[in-house]
């Protein structure tokens, strides 16, 4: 990974290389990409939590990514893969300036770069969440520093298409990891088919084993973020054409589910068999349901195999991580820096970019070591961004109801709302995720900010 990364560092000649990679990238490449990114290091650990705990109803968190995928695909990508407006854009906040104003896209901005740090985050707790579960002799935060220092210095210095290429090349090692060598050396070692059915009770084993709330809760957060993604947006203007990016959203969405879905959650049930059977050979009464997969690997496989299983693992969460970070990058340098950058030298300007990268990287590893809860950083991360950016693009792109004072005011009421609601962990209503009322709230205030804003301007014309 590092080499591609000096590969690319020779190869970037400017912005447009560091943070679209040329605008010329075919739709594999793209839709491995974005299907890695999507579901990474943080959602593999994350299903096999979830296998752990639910058994395979725990496949439908990915359900939900298949239809954000493919209703992007058919809504979105034409509307802004085809407007010449957007043609030269690097970042998710500039189709706001456009859309809005400045002061829109600077709030559009600081929200991205918080939730993509959040996000950065998640994936290198998972990484260190999987090594320090496997590997006994290195600890939690030894675990952090060595895949934090390696997913930042290689997205430093290679940009987008370091990532991209790594993308695929990463997927496939997740993949090969997961048929050839997680899925049946688990499978054999709990006992078979027999031994499975006979350990856990028959609802582990239906589609049905969760609560419509748990859906509706996947679905609010992770449909939207196919509208509101910055790693997405990149992805998007790194496509050749319309047509290209189509193609590499219905790839990625297949991808999600069910390939990906059901070998995660496979992998977190076979890890629930073992526990069961005693077969994890470490003291474990009080177990993290997401370290469960990790200690069963780390049980089955001999070395060597094992080195190969992590191998694919590590490939899945620096797949998420760098993407999620060049997506943090690109906010700063480009919507939040980006006037002041232009007195710079295209050289220059790069470089400034890539020190943007490394200290935002720095601050995701800080944040990394202060977290608990892979799965929980990810979807907080997630529903911050959408509650407050969903409905403000939503209007922008698709409506003539375009001001700039209502749609400030609908992302800070969105992204507080659901912040504060998930901080303080109150009984919600129905049981439903933070996010439907940080939506709600914001929906609420543009509508209100916006008829009040018309209501003064008729008056001043009357």
């Amino acid at each position: 990974m590092l080499g591609v990364g000096v590969y690319f560092l020779r190869a970037n000649k400017d912005q447009d290389d560091y943070y679209v990679g040329g605008r010329q990238i075919g739709p594999w490449h793209i839709g491995l990409s974005v299907v890695a990114t999507d579901v990474g290091g943080g959602f593999s650990v994350g299903l096999g939590g979830l296998g752990f705990v639910m058994g395979l109803s725990g496949s439908w968190m990915l359900f939900t990514g298949l239809l954000g995928a493919w209703l992007a695909a058919v809504v979105l990508i034409p509307r802004v893969k085809a407007d010449p407006a957007f043609e030269k854009f690097y970042t998710f906040p500039q189709i706001f300036d456009y859309l809005f104003s400045r002061p829109v896209a600077s709030v559009a901005a600081c929200i991205c770069m918080i939730g993509y740090l959040g996000f950065t985050s998640s994936q290198l707790l998972a990484g260190a969440k999987l090594a320090s579960g496997t590997f006994e002799e290195i600890s939690l935060n030894q675990a952090l520093l060595l895949m934090g220092i390696i997913a930042v210095v290689y997205t430093v210095i290679g940009g987008l298409k370091a990532v991209i290429y790594t993308d695929t090349v990463q997927w496939i090692i997740l993949l090969a990891g997961f048929i050839g060598i997680g899925l049946p050396v688990s499978y054999f070692h709990v006992g078979g088919w027999e031994a499975i059915r006979e350990t856990l009770p028959e609802a582990y084993f239906s589609l049905t084993n969760l609560r419509w709330q748990d859906l509706a809760n996947w679905g609010i957060t992770i449909i939207p973020i196919w509208f509101i993604g910055m790693t997405l947006y990149q992805r998007i203007f790194a496509s050749r054409d319309v047509k290209s990016a189509k193609k590499a959203w219905f790839i990625a969405g297949f991808f999600e589910w069910p390939i990906m879905a059901f070998m995660g959650v496979a992998l977190g049930l076979l890890a629930k068999v073992a526990y069961e059977q005693g077969l994890l050979l470490f003291d474990v009464e009080d177990i993290d349901p997401e370290m469960g997969l990790p200690m069963l690997l780390r049980t089955v496989l001999p070395p060597g195999i094992l080195g190969l299983m992590m191998a694919a693992y590590f490939s899945a969460v620096l797949s998420t991580a760098d993407s999620c970070l060049m997506a943090a990058s690109g906010n700063l340098s480009t919507d939040l820096f980006g006037p002041y950058l232009k007195k710079f030298s295209t050289r220059q300007q790069l470089f400034i970019g890539m020190v943007f990268t490394l200290v935002l990287g720095a601050i995701a590893l800080l944040i990394a070591l202060r977290a608990t809860n892979v799965l929980d950083l990810m979807l907080y991360s997630y529903a911050f961004m959408v509650s407050g950016l969903l409905v403000p693009i939503i209007a922008g792109l698709y409506t003539p109801y375009r001001s700039s004072s209502a749609a400030i005011a609908a992302m800070l009421t969105g992204g507080t709302c659901t912040a504060a609601l998930a901080y303080l962990d109150l009984n919600l209503p129905l049981g439903l995720d933070p996010n439907f009322f940080g939506l709600l709230a914001s929906l609420a205030t543009f509508l209100l900010v916006y008829k009040i804003e018309q209501l003064n301007i008729k008056s001043t014309h009357t």
